[in-house]
């Protein structure tokens, strides 16, 4: 079936945290491109305080929100990940992933636990790493403290996360063909996409 945006509520499974839509964004600000590395790495993409969440979003909280323990449930059902689909435009969808990323911290996700993929123009802090060397780029990946973005021509080399987020934020068709069913395979407990829900369903058919 293809992707479906929902109404926002709040939802838990067995199956672990579940995404909800945001809707009824602001036009993006322009974010400013990281300066110099810190000795003491903190988490990517956040410039200054964090922007008060409007009302409708604030029910993405429970993106992240571990659920609480219960009883166990068959191996395969645990093994899907949830997929959210998250509506924005091209040029809002970075915005919208890191909305999203901002959301799951607070909730309580670690950021070891997520994994950006964009399949247009790549985070600024990507590009910011990699200005260090692809060595010192993929170090931070592989310690896995830390939120970690990276472009889907390159996303097959990153590690399963609990939480995978892709920015269908431009490039050629091919790539978010391929990097939508990549993410797909990364995320132990959820996935969420954000990006133009038609454009989305049009690329997968029948969906993810």
């Amino acid at each position: 079936m293809p992707l479906i945006p929902e109404e926002p509520q709040i939802h838990e499974s067995a199956q672990g945290p579940r995404a909800t839509p945001a809707t009824g964004r602001t036009a993006p600000t322009p974010r400013p491109v990281p300066g110099p590395r810190p000795a003491a790495p903190s988490r990517p993409g956040r410039h200054g305080p964090l922007r008060p969440t409007p009302p409708v979003q604030r029910a993405l909280r429970d993106v992240a929100e571990p659920g609480p323990s219960g009883p166990a449930v068959p191996a395969a059902a645990a093994a899907a990940p949830q997929i959210q689909l998250i509506p924005a435009s091209v040029e809002s969808a970075l915005d919208a992933a890191e909305e999203a990323v901002d959301l799951l911290l607070e909730s309580g996700r670690a950021p070891g636990d997520v994994l950006v993929i964009t399949t247009g123009p790549q985070h600024p802090w990507a590009d910011h790493e990699l200005s260090f060397g692809e060595a010192s780029y993929w170090a931070q990946h592989d310690a896995g403290d830390d939120v970690f973005y990276t472009d889907a021509a390159v996303a097959s080399r990153a590690a399963t996360r609990a939480v995978v987020v892709v920015a269908v934020n431009g490039g050629p068709d091919t790539v978010a063909v391929t990097a939508l069913p990549l993410a797909l395979s990364r995320a132990g407990a959820l996935l969420i996409v954000c990006g133009d829900p038609q454009r989305i369903n049009s690329l997968l058919g029948a969906g993810v």
